[in-house]
């Protein structure tokens, strides 16, 4: 069984009650598998169910913050 820990939540600019929310999900797929790093994205400001969502395995997160810093 997957755990989940909600690390951050961010207002999600230019919406009303929009939000980012960043978590850490261990065994996301099953015993064994691998911790991702979890970004969701809910209009509705719901950090625990987001509309969107996607999950970086942490071993690619370096790469991934460097190419979002190039994007300021």
């Amino acid at each position: 069984m997957s755990k989940v820990t909600l690390e951050s939540t961010i207002s999600l600019a230019n919406t009303s009650n929009g939000v980012i929310s960043v978590s850490k999900i261990e065994e996301p797929y099953g015993a064994n598998s691998n911790t991702v790093a979890s970004i969701g994205i809910s209009l509705a400001g719901n950090a625990d169910a987001p509309e969107w969502k996607v999950h970086l395995p942490l071993d690619n997160l370096d790469d991934v913050i460097a190419a979002l810093q190039k994007l300021k």
